[in-house]
């Protein structure tokens, strides 16, 4: 008897047991648009907002042939570590900037405080240029950015200058 019993109650142990684990299959399965030949092919979640994206690298329209002069010289003072000949790159709104946040910080030289930006002379570049008016916008890649950042560039006393403003103002 008590055999029999034991018995029983292990069926429906198992018997919960397997019911509360479900058949494996996910519950919210839509079919309904899987054709017969695909069927057993899992298909990727696209609404998830939380899926990695891999983006796609932007395509080259130019070479920006009115901006890249102005960088390479950029680079090539930063690499000589000239401070005036950099500060002749900047905006002077960008400089006076740039001058707060280096007293702030207590850096003493220009070329000390845009060290981390990594430009060397070897990844110098600009590309996709973009100038309406007195205004432009280029994508530049240095070592330390080597996928590239738009940066906004503006005609000031008939230079082209750089400017730490956002290039999406460029309109």
């Amino acid at each position: 008897m008590k055999f029999k019993a034991i018995f029983l109650y292990t069926i429906c142990v198992s018997v919960i047991f397997s019911a509360a684990c479900g058949d494996g299959a996910p519950a919210n399965v839509n079919t309904a648009n899987i054709n017969a030949g695909n069927a057993n092919i899992a298909k990727p979640n696209t609404n998830n907002p939380l899926a990695v994206t891999t983006p796609t690298p932007d395509q080259v329209t130019n070479n920006a042939p009115t901006l890249t002069p102005v960088y390479k010289a950029y680079c090539a003072a930063v690499v000589k570590k000239n401070e005036a000949a950099i500060r002749k790159f900047y905006t002077a709104d960008t400089l006076k900037s740039f001058d707060e946040q280096m007293k702030a910080e207590k850096i003493k030289t220009l070329s000390e405080f845009i060290k981390d930006d990594q430009i060397t002379n070897e990844v110098c570049e600009v590309s996709n240029e973009r100038i309406v008016g007195d205004k432009a916008v280029g994508k530049v890649k240095t070592k330390g950015y080597p996928t590239g950042y738009d940066v906004l560039f503006v005609k000031e006393n008939g230079e082209w200058k750089m400017s730490t403003l956002d290039p999406k103002s460029l309109k």
